[in-house]
C-alpha cells in the first residue's frame, strides 16, 4: 500500500520591488480569500522592535535573520497544508532555489503576482514612504545612501519572476485606484481553484 497522494497546497507569491504595492495588496487579498499573510518586512520590524536599530548595517543584519524566520514560517504552513500569501522583495536565481526546495519537500501549486510600476513613480512612492514616519524606522530607508542603492531596482519598475513553474500575473499597480480587484480575485480563483 503506497502513500496517500497529497494535494498541492495553493501558495500565493506577490512580488516586485519596493513601494510597488505588494503588502497593500496582500492585505486585501488575504482579507478577501480570508488566507494567512506574511510580509518579510513584518518579521524585520518586530526584530528591530525586540534587538533596537541603529544603521544600513544593522538593518542588512536583521534582514538576513528575517529571511530565516520568514523562509520557516513558509515551510510550516506548507507542511500544514495551509494556503497562504507571502510577500516581499523576491530575487531570481536566489530564492526560485528556495522556492523549488520547498517544492521538493511540499507539494504546492503557486501562483506569483508581480507587482510593476512605472519607475518615477516608484521613486517618488519610495520617498514619500520613507519620510512619512509611518514606515519603522529600522529600515533607515531616509538615508541617500540607501536610496541611491535601490535606484535602479525603482527606475526598472519590475522584478523578474521566480522560476518555479505555476502561472504568472503582471499586475500594473502604478495607480492603485485603476486595479480591477474583482477581475483580480476571479483570476486567482480560476488559477488556484482550491481557494
Amino acid at each position: 500500500m503506497g502513500r496517500p497522494m497529497v494535494e498541492p497546497v495553493p501558495l500565493l507569491i506577490l512580488l516586485g520591488p519596493p513601494a510597488s504595492g505588494k503588502t497593500t495588496l496582500g492585505r486585501r487579498l488575504a482579507s478577501e480569500l480570508r488566507l494567512p499573510f506574511y510580509s518579510r518586512d513584518d518579521f524585520k520590524e518586530r526584530l528591530f522592535d525586540s534587538l533596537g536599530w541603529s544603521d544600513r548595517a544593522w538593518s542588512r543584519r536583521l534582514g538576513m535573520a528575517s529571511w530565516e524566520l520568514f523562509w520557516q514560517v513558509i515551510a510550516t504552513q506548507l507542511a500544514a497544508g495551509q494556503a497562504t500569501i507571502v510577500e516581499t522583495n523576491f530575487r531570481h536565481p536566489r530564492d526560485s532555489e528556495r522556492f523549488q526546495r520547498l517544492a521538493s519537500r511540499f507539494p504546492l501549486t503557486p501562483l506569483q503576482i508581480n507587482c510593476v510600476t512605472r519607475g518615477d513613480v516608484l521613486i517618488e512612492r519610495h520617498r514619500a514612504r520613507s519620510s512619512s514616519g509611518e514606515r519603522h524606522p529600522g529600515h533607515v530607508d531616509h538615508l541617500a545612501s540607501v536610496q541611491a542603492e535601490l535606484l535602479s531596482e525603482l527606475l526598472a519598475g519590475r522584478s523578474a519572476p521566480l522560476d518555479l513553474g505555476g502561472q504568472v500575473i503582471e499586475l500594473d499597480t502604478t495607480d492603485f485606484a485603476a486595479i480591477d480587484h474583482a477581475r483580480l480575485l476571479a483570476t486567482i480563483h480560476r488559477l488556484l481553484p482550491g481557494l
